[in-house]
């Protein structure tokens, strides 16, 4: 199946990754979320992910979206994308589960119970870098599934832990570096502007993973942010770096 997370409403970036998937005659695909919160008018990417009705989580900026079409948003961003949703695709978005389980598998976008923390990414006051184990699987809780699937942190990242569990995280489709001040400043940079995913497939003899990077018309995702009036993501789009 493929994985797919963090659009972040980047039409460019996700058409390249499906016709990606296509082409690899992959069938199943899954979402992990924040699909719509970005420098882009959010309709294209909604109304592509209404169409093919995949299998998603909620991340944390799908929450902040229904959140800013009901009231006020502090977020320019998300008071931007907000005044560009469809009543249905509010809707959707609200619909949408913290965690999904399938047949052996865990989705969810940050952690089982909480879309804001990173997984496998741990933030400190120099800056963010990989969880220790112990800590992951604290996080984790009783979770059961052995192979899981987490978003948020945009970096593409397969981590097998000592019981056996397999997680896997696709890195982002359409936002490949970010600035963040959640507990404390950090950037998250991938320095590729590539869409990102994650195959995974499911044997007899084990599970094999496959991180992909997919290029796309970036440059004209970098124009239409700058156009709307977001030159820090067009940064982010257009390099995968912060600076």
């Amino acid at each position: 199946m493929a994985v797919l997370s963090d659009i972040h409403g980047n039409i460019r970036a996700l058409d390249a990754v499906l016709a990606d998937i296509k082409r690899r005659g992959i069938r199943d695909v899954v979402n992990l979320g924040d699909c719509a919160y970005g420098p882009f008018d959010p309709r294209p990417v909604m109304n592509r992910l209404l169409s093919l009705d995949l299998p998603t989580v909620s991340g944390n900026e799908d929450r902040i979206l229904v959140e800013a079409s009901r009231r006020s948003s502090l977020s320019r961003t998300a008071a931007f994308c907000a005044r560009r949703l469809d009543s249905r695709h509010s809707e959707w978005l609200a619909r949408l589960p913290l965690t999904l389980e399938m047949p052996g598998v865990l989705l969810f976008h940050g952690t089982p119970t909480d879309d804001t923390q990173y997984l496998l990414t741990a933030v400190d006051p120099s800056g963010a870098h990989p969880r220790d184990e112990q800590d992951i699987r604290q996080m984790l809780g009783m979770c059961t599934p052995s192979l899981i699937f987490c978003g948020h942190d945009h970096t593409p990242r397969t981590v097998g832990l000592a019981n056996g569990r397999l997680i896997v995280n696709p890195g982002s489709v359409g936002c490949p570096a970010y600035t963040d001040d959640h507990l404390y400043e950090h950037v998250i940079e991938s320095g590729s502007p590539d869409a990102c995913y994650a195959i995974v497939e499911l044997r007899e003899d084990g599970t094999t993973v496959e991180q992909i990077r997919a290029t796309y018309n970036w440059d004209a995702a970098t124009q239409e942010a700058h156009d709307n009036g977001f030159p820090d993501w067009a940064q982010w789009i257009a390099t995968g770096k912060t600076h």
